[in-house]
Protein backbone atom coordinates (compact mmCIF):
# COMPACT_ATOMS: atom_id res chain seq x y z
CA UNK A 1 0.00 0.00 0.00
CA UNK A 2 2.54 2.59 -1.14
CA UNK A 3 0.84 5.95 -0.68
CA UNK A 4 1.08 9.61 0.22
CA UNK A 5 1.61 8.77 3.89
CA UNK A 6 5.12 7.60 3.02
CA UNK A 7 5.99 11.20 2.10
CA UNK A 8 6.23 12.07 5.79
CA UNK A 9 8.29 9.05 6.84
CA UNK A 10 11.50 11.08 7.06
CA UNK A 11 10.07 13.07 9.95
CA UNK A 12 9.77 9.84 11.92
CA UNK A 13 13.33 8.64 11.39
CA UNK A 14 15.04 10.86 13.97
CA UNK A 15 17.70 13.58 13.55
CA UNK A 16 15.34 16.44 14.42
CA UNK A 17 15.61 18.82 17.37
CA UNK A 18 11.98 18.08 18.23
CA UNK A 19 12.86 14.42 18.79
CA UNK A 20 13.68 15.61 22.32
CA UNK A 21 10.05 16.60 22.93
CA UNK A 22 8.66 13.63 21.02
CA UNK A 23 10.62 11.20 23.17
CA UNK A 24 9.17 12.76 26.32
CA UNK A 25 5.58 12.99 25.08
CA UNK A 26 5.45 9.60 23.38
CA UNK A 27 7.02 7.66 26.24
CA UNK A 28 4.85 9.37 28.85
CA UNK A 29 1.30 9.04 27.51
CA UNK A 30 1.24 5.23 26.95
CA UNK A 31 2.57 4.68 30.47
CA UNK A 32 -0.10 7.02 31.75
CA UNK A 33 -2.81 5.12 29.85
CA UNK A 34 -1.63 1.87 31.39
CA UNK A 35 -1.90 3.50 34.83
CA UNK A 36 -5.45 4.64 34.11
CA UNK A 37 -6.52 1.30 32.57
CA UNK A 38 -4.34 -1.27 34.39
CA UNK A 39 -6.38 -4.40 33.65
CA UNK A 40 -6.64 -3.97 29.89
CA UNK A 41 -6.73 -7.30 28.05
CA UNK A 42 -7.12 -6.03 24.49
CA UNK A 43 -6.00 -2.76 22.92
CA UNK A 44 -6.39 -1.28 19.44
CA UNK A 45 -3.84 1.39 18.58
CA UNK A 46 -4.15 3.71 15.60
CA UNK A 47 -0.77 4.48 14.07
CA UNK A 48 2.86 3.51 14.68
CA UNK A 49 4.26 7.02 14.40
CA UNK A 50 7.72 7.29 15.95
CA UNK A 51 7.45 3.76 17.37
CA UNK A 52 7.62 4.66 21.08
CA UNK A 53 4.18 3.61 22.29
CA UNK A 54 3.69 0.29 20.50
CA UNK A 55 6.41 -1.70 22.33
CA UNK A 56 5.23 -0.27 25.67
CA UNK A 57 1.64 -1.37 25.06
CA UNK A 58 2.69 -4.76 23.67
CA UNK A 59 4.67 -5.63 26.77
CA UNK A 60 1.71 -4.83 29.02
CA UNK A 61 -1.41 -5.94 27.10
CA UNK A 62 -2.09 -9.56 26.03
CA UNK A 63 -3.92 -8.65 22.80
CA UNK A 64 -2.52 -5.65 20.93
CA UNK A 65 -3.44 -4.67 17.37
CA UNK A 66 -1.97 -1.67 15.53
CA UNK A 67 -3.37 -0.05 12.39
CA UNK A 68 -0.92 1.77 10.13
CA UNK A 69 -1.41 3.16 6.63
CA UNK A 70 2.22 3.69 5.63
CA UNK A 71 4.24 0.63 4.56
CA UNK A 72 7.44 2.66 4.97
CA UNK A 73 6.60 3.43 8.61
CA UNK A 74 5.79 -0.25 9.19
CA UNK A 75 9.12 -1.30 7.66
CA UNK A 76 11.02 1.19 9.83
CA UNK A 77 9.25 -0.02 12.95
CA UNK A 78 9.84 -3.70 12.28
CA UNK A 79 13.52 -2.99 11.65
CA UNK A 80 13.84 -1.00 14.89
CA UNK A 81 11.67 -3.27 17.07
CA UNK A 82 11.82 -6.82 15.65
CA UNK A 83 10.90 -8.30 19.03
CA UNK A 84 7.58 -6.45 19.29
CA UNK A 85 4.70 -8.95 19.26
CA UNK A 86 1.93 -6.52 18.29
CA UNK A 87 -0.19 -7.49 15.30
CA UNK A 88 0.31 -4.73 12.72
CA UNK A 89 -2.35 -4.31 10.05
CA UNK A 90 -1.58 -2.16 7.00
CA UNK A 91 -4.76 -0.19 6.43
CA UNK A 92 -6.21 3.28 6.32
CA UNK A 93 -8.04 4.25 9.50
CA UNK A 94 -11.00 5.33 7.39
CA UNK A 95 -11.47 1.93 5.73
CA UNK A 96 -10.47 -0.59 8.41
CA UNK A 97 -13.06 -3.33 8.86
CA UNK A 98 -13.27 -5.99 11.54
CA UNK A 99 -15.57 -7.76 13.98
CA UNK A 100 -13.25 -7.72 16.97
CA UNK A 101 -13.94 -5.31 19.80
CA UNK A 102 -11.37 -3.98 22.25
CA UNK A 103 -11.24 -2.94 25.90
CA UNK A 104 -9.21 0.14 24.99
CA UNK A 105 -8.69 2.11 21.79
CA UNK A 106 -5.78 4.54 21.62
CA UNK A 107 -5.54 7.43 19.17
CA UNK A 108 -2.19 8.87 20.18
CA UNK A 109 -1.40 12.04 18.21
CA UNK A 110 -3.48 10.86 15.25
CA UNK A 111 -6.37 13.30 14.91
CA UNK A 112 -4.12 16.21 13.92
CA UNK A 113 -3.09 14.18 10.83
CA UNK A 114 -6.39 12.99 9.36
CA UNK A 115 -8.72 14.80 6.96
CA UNK A 116 -11.87 14.19 9.01
CA UNK A 117 -11.23 13.54 12.71
CA UNK A 118 -14.94 13.56 13.56
CA UNK A 119 -15.50 10.70 11.12
CA UNK A 120 -12.65 8.68 12.63
CA UNK A 121 -13.90 9.19 16.17
CA UNK A 122 -17.46 8.18 15.32
CA UNK A 123 -16.34 5.18 13.25
CA UNK A 124 -14.30 3.58 16.02
CA UNK A 125 -17.09 3.49 18.58
CA UNK A 126 -18.10 0.20 16.93
CA UNK A 127 -14.75 -1.36 17.88
CA UNK A 128 -15.11 -0.75 21.63
CA UNK A 129 -16.48 -3.43 23.93
CA UNK A 130 -19.48 -2.27 25.99
CA UNK A 131 -18.01 -0.02 28.66
CA UNK A 132 -14.69 0.18 26.80
CA UNK A 133 -12.45 3.23 26.92
CA UNK A 134 -11.09 5.54 24.24
CA UNK A 135 -7.91 7.51 24.88
CA UNK A 136 -7.10 10.40 22.56
CA UNK A 137 -3.90 12.46 22.68
CA UNK A 138 -3.44 15.60 20.56
CA UNK A 139 -1.06 18.59 20.40
CA UNK A 140 -2.15 21.70 22.28
CA UNK A 141 -2.28 24.97 20.37
CA UNK A 142 -2.34 26.98 23.61
CA UNK A 143 0.52 25.27 25.47
CA UNK A 144 2.59 27.36 27.88
CA UNK A 145 5.68 27.37 25.64
CA UNK A 146 3.61 28.48 22.60
CA UNK A 147 1.87 31.22 24.60
CA UNK A 148 5.23 32.39 25.94
CA UNK A 149 6.76 32.37 22.45
CA UNK A 150 3.83 34.37 21.15
CA UNK A 151 4.06 36.99 23.90
CA UNK A 152 7.82 37.23 23.37
CA UNK A 153 7.39 37.84 19.66
CA UNK A 154 8.98 34.52 18.67
CA UNK A 155 5.69 33.03 17.43
CA UNK A 156 3.75 35.64 15.42
CA UNK A 157 0.60 33.56 15.02
CA UNK A 158 -0.43 31.26 17.86
CA UNK A 159 -2.85 29.45 15.53
CA UNK A 160 -0.39 28.78 12.69
CA UNK A 161 1.18 25.39 12.05
CA UNK A 162 4.98 25.44 12.24
CA UNK A 163 7.40 24.18 9.59
CA UNK A 164 7.94 21.10 11.75
CA UNK A 165 4.17 20.52 11.97
CA UNK A 166 3.92 20.54 8.20
CA UNK A 167 6.89 18.18 7.92
CA UNK A 168 5.07 15.76 10.20
CA UNK A 169 1.87 16.02 8.16
CA UNK A 170 -0.10 17.93 10.80
CA UNK A 171 -3.31 19.59 9.64
CA UNK A 172 -4.51 21.22 12.87
CA UNK A 173 -3.92 21.99 16.54
CA UNK A 174 -6.39 21.47 19.37
CA UNK A 175 -7.53 23.19 22.51
CA UNK A 176 -9.09 21.42 25.49
CA UNK A 177 -12.54 22.75 24.59
CA UNK A 178 -12.17 21.83 20.92
CA UNK A 179 -11.17 18.23 21.73
CA UNK A 180 -13.96 17.78 24.27
CA UNK A 181 -16.52 19.16 21.82
CA UNK A 182 -15.31 16.92 19.01
CA UNK A 183 -15.57 13.85 21.24
CA UNK A 184 -19.06 14.72 22.46
CA UNK A 185 -20.25 15.39 18.91
CA UNK A 186 -18.94 11.97 17.88
CA UNK A 187 -21.02 10.22 20.55
CA UNK A 188 -18.61 9.96 23.47
CA UNK A 189 -18.84 10.94 27.11
CA UNK A 190 -15.60 12.61 28.20
CA UNK A 191 -14.54 11.29 31.61
CA UNK A 192 -11.31 13.22 32.05
CA UNK A 193 -8.90 15.51 30.26
CA UNK A 194 -5.32 15.92 31.39
CA UNK A 195 -2.10 17.46 30.17
CA UNK A 196 0.97 15.75 28.73
CA UNK A 197 4.30 17.44 29.52
CA UNK A 198 4.34 21.01 30.79
CA UNK A 199 7.19 22.69 28.86
CA UNK A 200 7.96 26.17 30.25
CA UNK A 201 10.43 27.37 27.56
CA UNK A 202 11.48 26.60 23.98
CA UNK A 203 12.93 23.23 23.01
CA UNK A 204 16.41 24.67 22.43
CA UNK A 205 16.35 26.43 25.78
CA UNK A 206 15.18 23.31 27.57
CA UNK A 207 17.88 21.16 25.96
CA UNK A 208 20.54 23.72 26.94
CA UNK A 209 19.55 23.35 30.61
CA UNK A 210 20.59 19.66 30.56
CA UNK A 211 17.95 18.82 33.15
CA UNK A 212 18.02 15.58 35.13
CA UNK A 213 15.55 12.89 34.11
CA UNK A 214 13.63 13.33 37.36
CA UNK A 215 12.96 16.99 36.48
CA UNK A 216 11.65 16.01 33.04
CA UNK A 217 9.39 13.41 34.65
CA UNK A 218 8.21 16.06 37.12
CA UNK A 219 7.24 18.31 34.21
CA UNK A 220 5.11 15.45 32.87
CA UNK A 221 3.50 14.86 36.27
CA UNK A 222 2.89 18.58 36.70
CA UNK A 223 1.17 18.71 33.34
CA UNK A 224 -1.51 16.19 34.36
CA UNK A 225 -3.50 18.89 36.17
CA UNK A 226 -2.88 21.59 33.56
CA UNK A 227 -4.13 20.37 30.15
CA UNK A 228 -4.68 23.96 28.99
CA UNK A 229 -0.93 24.68 29.36
CA UNK A 230 0.71 21.36 28.49
CA UNK A 231 2.25 20.40 25.14
CA UNK A 232 -0.31 17.64 24.68
CA UNK A 233 -3.89 17.02 25.76
CA UNK A 234 -5.15 13.53 26.59
CA UNK A 235 -8.85 12.78 26.90
CA UNK A 236 -10.40 9.61 28.34
CA UNK A 237 -13.88 8.84 27.02
CA UNK A 238 -16.57 6.18 26.74
CA UNK A 239 -19.36 5.57 24.26
CA UNK A 240 -22.22 7.77 25.43
CA UNK A 241 -24.68 5.16 24.14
Amino acid sequence: MSNILDAHVGAYEGDNIYDFDNSILLNWYPKRILELAPNTMSLLELGLGHGFSTPLFSRAVPRHVVLEGSPAVIANFRKASPECRAEIIETYFETFEGKERFDVIVMGFILEHVDNPAEILARYRQFLVPGGTLFVAVPNMESMNRRLGHLAGLLPDLHALSENDLLLGHKRYYTVDALNSELRDAGYQVERAEGIYLKPVTTRQLISLNLDANIIEALCKLGIDYPELSCGIMAQAKDAG
